[in-house]
């Protein structure tokens, strides 16, 4: 499998699985029911890791070692918990900003979503576990290894995130065209989380309505939208600006 770590193999699969590697995805061929794969199947969905069942020749493509019949993708980087995250940006900065990825799917912007992160000094990027892009080496490139200074947080559910960083008094914010406000209408000087919807759908419906304010970039033009990794850019300069 080009420019991805794997692991394949049964054994070595399930020692990745107990020794708590950081596992995106595991592919298990169709029809396999030995035990062994049981307990794959039971620890992936204990650590809430999606399992895809495929045919041979996908497995194949992704390795031409003996797989049998299971291979897995191993994530480049460490993920941290919410609780840290929280902890760790707070005693660093008065004012901590976060980006919320509500089920992204391109590697390639959620890469250039943590450069520009990066660039203006974002405290961490949280993901869910199931239903977004992976972190694989596509998103190391566009990110320009930028991925290696931002904690990411990968969470069981966006909304639980929304509940905790609100507990901590961080207002959130979801960048969606379902408002009158612009960017500009809001202030971003206090601790902030900026929610950024799927590339199709945007912000789920549910994200929406969790959100403490909402705000759109105004489109003067005949294209109705931006790339979702430059509108977040815009969103992070305006909070620069504000903050300056």
């Amino acid at each position: 499998m080009e420019n991805k770590q794997i692991t394949y193999g049964i054994h070595a699969t399930l020692e990745a699985l107990k020794s708590e590697q950081e596992i995106d995805k595991i592919f298990i061929q169709k029809e396999l029911k030995s035990q062994p794969i049981k307990d794959i199947e039971h620890l992936a969905k204990k650590a809430n890791i999606p399992v895809s069942y495929v045919p041979i020749q996908k497995l194949n493509r992704l390795t031409k070692e003996n797989h049998q019949g299971v291979v897995a993708n191993i994530s480049p980087i460490k993920f941290i918990s919410i609780e840290t995250l929280l902890e760790t940006s707070f005693q660093n900065k008065e004012n901590p900003v976060f980006i919320v990825l509500d089920e992204l799917t391109d590697v390639r912007n959620v890469g250039a979503i943590i450069r520009t992160a990066e660039c203006t000094g974002v405290s961490g990027i949280i993901i869910p576990k199931q239903g977004g892009a992976a972190i694989n080496a596509q998103t190391i490139k566009t990110s320009a290894g930028a991925i290696f200074n931002m904690p990411v947080c990968k969470v069981d559910h966006i909304k639980d995130a929304l509940f905790y960083l609100q507990s901590y008094q961080v207002e959130t914010l979801a960048a969606t065209e379902k408002t009158e406000n612009t960017v500009y209408d809001i202030d971003l000087k206090k601790p902030l989380a900026i929610i950024m919807g799927s590339e199709g759908k945007g912000v789920s419906k549910t994200i929406l309505s969790m959100a403490n304010h909402k705000a759109k970039l105004p489109m003067l033009g005949e294209i109705s939208s931006l790339n979702v990794s430059v509108a977040c850019g815009v969103f992070l300069y305006e909070i620069v600006r504000q903050r300056l």
